[in-house]
């Protein structure tokens, strides 16, 4: 049976989905524990707290709905599709060359 060795581009693509997803993942689950109505006094909380705002920061309170719920779900959800389409996008590039 013959093994498939993983090129040099092919690796990079990995590792650029996996940030991607992570961050995805982190604005995701602020989105829920924002909904669900997390304890902001919490560690944990706080810390996804910070990093997705962090990470959305150039579309956090983008919108202007009058609902708290509808400013955090599309501001933060924005910024998550947009890091998964262009990490994916990218990664799909570096494995194509």
């Amino acid at each position: 049976m013959a093994t498939r060795q993983r090129s040099g581009s092919s690796a990079a693509a990995t590792i650029l989905i996996v940030i991607a997803d992570v961050m995805a993942f982190i604005l995701g689950l602020w989105i829920l524990m924002y909904l669900l109505d997390a304890n902001r006094a919490n560690d944990l909380v706080n810390f996804v707290q910070d990093a997705a705002r962090w990470l959305a920061g150039w579309s956090y309170d983008l919108f202007t709905f009058d609902e708290a719920w509808a400013r955090v779900v599309c501001g933060y959800g924005l910024a998550a599709v947009v890091y998964l389409f262009i990490g994916h996008g990218l990664a799909g590039r570096i494995r194509r060359v």
